[in-house]
């Protein structure tokens, strides 16, 4: 078993024991069993993944890190939401203010489209996590 934390600046959102956790890396998914060897990797947008009593858990999480050793897997977001937290409506206007607002940045100003582009990519992960229990 392997133990799991995940959090946010606001709270800690979860702290037990699972079987397995899959995580949205920068380079692609990465699952996580006990025994792992250690790292440190970054996190895009996307969804969060962990077996919990044979129930397979679900989380859109924002950009962070993940910090993996042989017994423990800490994830530093800086947001985690799960189905039942998803506004469809509210992301989507997010998302759309966000896209048209990044029609607007100029090239010069790499540090305000990052920002933007990773409101969308939280704001999408979002709502692929509440759209796929349709």
């Amino acid at each position: 078993m392997l133990q799991l934390e995940i959090v946010t600046p606001e709270k800690k959102i979860f702290s037990d024991t699972v079987s397995d956790v899959y995580l949205p890396g920068v380079d692609g998914e990465m699952g996580v069993l006990e025994l792992h060897a250690a790292l440190v990797t970054a996190l895009k947008p996307g969804e969060l993944r962990y077996e919990k009593d044979g129930k397979v858990e679900e989380l859109a999480i924002g950009s962070g890190y993940a910090e993996v050793t042989s017994e423990k897997v800490s994830v530093l977001t800086d947001s985690a939401f799960g189905e039942d937290d998803i506004d469809e409506e509210v992301e989507v206007a997010a998302m759309q203010r966000a896209e048209e607002q990044l029609k607007g940045v100029s090239a010069a100003d790499a540090e305000e489209a990052a920002h933007l582009e990773s409101v969308i990519a939280t704001n999408a992960a979002r709502l692929l996590l509440k759209r796929k229990s349709r």
